[in-house]
């Protein structure tokens, strides 16, 4: 039998089963999950690691399948997992340490890895607030820069990240484990170029892009007058005029040196904090 990942599909829950074959067909369709087509039709994805595993659980999300190599089992964190995810109606899998490996692409895997559902919000019921800040990335592309992004925005408070145009996907195996769990905690929207411009005209927020042909150092902007939306480009590329165009203050970052750029995660950090530190100074001085 066939593992079905879709919510509402049929699948074996609420049991514990013993696997040992790189063929099974669970085994497989777990591994199948480490591509994007297969994420979207389930609408499931993998986490690895008993820390994120246990950061999703306690945060509320729903978890499919847990499954954990033979030597962790008897931990005790382990059989809690185990055991809430029986009671939630999951599966939980207790394999070969070859098979936690194929799934995992790793030669050393970590010894636990849960399957949950996918969490989207929809940009419709994001109404930020003063004092809120948001990310919204342009055609970001590498899983590595969008995970620590994420992880970042987690780390200074942001309320969230919106993916804006075609972008990698948040629930890749490599961007969640850039995550460092945070993507159990940061709310991700996706929208349309025009759909996000849209957005904008109605949420009555100030969006803050950095571009090339920013005029203005970004320490001197007012993040504090309406909710701050960060606007940053792809990688390659930057935003494209049709977004730039759109934004209340065209930022730019100071640089010395031989570098005429910063890596997009990088140059997100220091954006975040920097609204960061302007909200703090506000609440400080209420």
């Amino acid at each position: 039998m066939t593992q079905d990942f879709r919510s509402d599909g049929p699948r074996k829950v609420g049991q514990v089963k013993e696997v040992t074959s790189l063929a099974n067909p669970i085994v497989k369709d777990i591994k199948a999950l480490t591509v994007k087509k297969s994420r979207e039709e389930s609408g499931a994805f993998l986490a690895e690691g008993l820390k994120l595993v246990i950061d999703a659980l306690e945060l509320g999300w729903t978890i499919r399948t847990l499954v954990y190599a033979k030597a962790a089992k008897g931990k005790p964190l382990v059989e809690q997992v185990a055991a809430k995810t029986v009671a939630a109606g999951g599966l939980v899998l207790e394999v070969s340490e070859k098979v936690i490996g194929s799934i995992t692409r790793r030669d050393n895997p970590q010894m636990v890895v849960g399957v949950f559902e996918q969490r989207w919000r929809q940009l419709r019921d994001v109404k930020p607030k003063a004092g809120e800040t948001w990310v919204a990335l342009d055609r970001v592309r590498d899983p590595g820069n969008l995970g620590t992004i994420i992880r970042t925005a987690d780390a200074a408070g942001a309320s969230g990240v919106i993916l804006v145009g075609e972008t990698t996907d948040p629930f890749s195996l490599e961007t969640v484990r850039a995550t460092m769990g945070s993507v159990f905690a940061v709310p991700v929207v996706k929208a349309t170029p025009e759909e996000f411009l849209a957005w904008k005209k109605k949420a009555d927020v100030s969006v803050v892009a950095t571009h090339l042909a920013g005029a203005v150092d970004y320490r001197t902007i007012d993040y504090k007058r309406k909710p701050v939306v960060i606007l940053m480009g792809n990688e390659q590329s930057g935003l494209p005029d049709t977004l730039a165009k759109e934004a209340d203050a065209l930022a730019r970052i100071p640089q010395t040196g031989r570098a005429d750029s910063l890596n997009l995660a990088v140059a997100t950090a220091v954006m975040l904090f920097e609204a960061r530190r302007h909200i703090l100074t506000l609440s400080e001085t209420r």
